[in-house]
């Protein structure tokens, strides 16, 4: 089986410019995400897909892989649906390009059901969630799957809902990785953006509105630390100072 990973880069960012080349230790930030997805034991190739010069530059200088693809596609899915197009790949990973302390094991685990398990077209992460802040918090997406381990729905409210006070509330933090077969990231991306995901601002239920399954799958392996603002950047900073053998 070949799979493809890809991380989607755009230089031009809200809350912080040219994020991808943002120094962490020295290192670009876009090194930093590709050096630990290589180490996946499950992906058979590894790409960065970009809009800009600059770095595509920075990955060919560190050796990596990286390829040029529109600068109008409306999220880093349809950036990676160009980037895949003439792949040869059976399973495409979305790799998101701001996590720099991403695991190899979570993108094996990501990876797993398409070698384990039949039918399986698109698959995500989701991890227990420990603290009562993250449960009330709306940045903070949560997700509700079946007795299969298919989604039964994603939201930025809480779900589920305790009707009865309870010490142990199943609540799930959604992980924004992604994996698909080729042919459904084909027809992903040419989907019209539905109600509910215009409603929650959650690009994943377009594939629920549709009437396709989304296997998730339970990590603890996941450390969390993306870099979206310059705060999160010097944090990511102090973390890989404290933490030199990551």
């Amino acid at each position: 089986m070949n799979v493809v990973g890809v991380i989607p880069a755009r230089f031009h960012s809200a809350r912080l410019e040219g994020k991808p080349l943002a120094l962490i230790g020295g290192r670009p930030m876009i090194q930093h995400v590709y050096e630990r997805a290589a180490k996946s034991a499950l992906l058979t190739d590894l790409l960065v897909a970009t809009d800009d010069a600059r770095i595509f530059d920075a990955v060919s200088r560190f050796g990596g892989k990286a390829v040029m693809t529109s600068p109008t596609h409306r999220s880093g899915t349809d950036r990676v649906a160009e980037a895949t197009a003439q792949a040869d790949a059976d399973v495409v990973v979305n790799i998101q390009g701001d996590e720099p302390f991403i695991s190899p094991r979570v993108i094996d685990q990501l990876v797993q059901p398409f070698h384990s398990e039949s039918g399986v077209e698109m698959s995500t992460l989701m991890r227990p969630i420990d603290n009562d802040r993250d449960l009330q918090d709306p940045n903070v997406v949560k997700v509700v799957a079946d007795q299969s381990g298919f989604a039964l729905y994603f939201s930025r409210s809480l779900i589920p809902y305790p009707r009865n006070a309870s010490p142990d509330h199943p609540a799930f933090e959604h992980i924004g990785l992604y994996a698909y077969t080729k042919t459904f990231l084909t027809e992903y991306s040419q989907m019209a953006p539905t109600r509910l995901e215009r409603i929650e601002g959650l690009e994943q239920l377009r594939a629920l509105e549709n009437g396709r399954r989304i296997r998730v799958v339970e990590t603890h392996d996941h450390l969390g630390l993306s870099v979206d603002t310059p705060a999160d950047l010097a944090r990511a900073e102090r973390f890989l100072a404290q933490s030199p053998n990551l």
